[in-house]
């Protein structure tokens, strides 16, 4: 199968490194055009207003990390620094998906965060909600 543009779902957990790696790499082999996105999940931007973090102030942060993060994985590939970027704000499950309608990716590529048993019975994971739902192949890297 070819692949035009192959989307790649990164977050700053340590195996966004792997997860980009061969991203990059599928998309160099079967002349596809790459991109990143790394959802800015508003739930995880905590605030405390006792100690002068407002809302706006912590969903900066959150993207600042977000841009941050993708420009390392662009250096550490040697990507050019025009590689198409998305932030999305919303949920990962939500903001993969639909960007990935969007942008009329051929194939998405994510990690896992290596959850099993219970944890994952009882949370889910993004990765097995993407599987699940999307109307495109989808690749999982596997923590290492």
């Amino acid at each position: 199968m070819s692949y035009k543009k192959i989307l790649i779902a990164v977050d700053g957990q340590e195996n966004s490194i792997n997860v980009a790696r061969k991203g990059f790499e599928l998309a160099e082999q079967s002349g596809a055009e790459p991109a990143l996105i790394f959802v800015i999940d508003k739930s995880k931007a905590i605030t405390n207003p006792d100690a002068g973090i407002m809302p706006n102030e912590a969903l900066m942060v959150l993207k600042k990390e977000a841009q941050e993060t993708m420009e390392q994985l662009i250096r550490l590939n040697n990507r050019s620094k025009e590689t198409t970027k998305f932030m999305p704000e919303c949920s990962p499950k939500e903001g993969i998906l639909k960007i990935a309608k969007i942008w009329e990716a051929d194939l998405i590529i994510m990690g896992i965060r290596g959850k099993n048993g219970f944890n994952l019975w009882a949370m889910g994971s993004v990765a097995q909600y993407i599987i699940l739902h999307s109307a495109l192949p989808v690749m999982v890297i596997p923590a290492q």
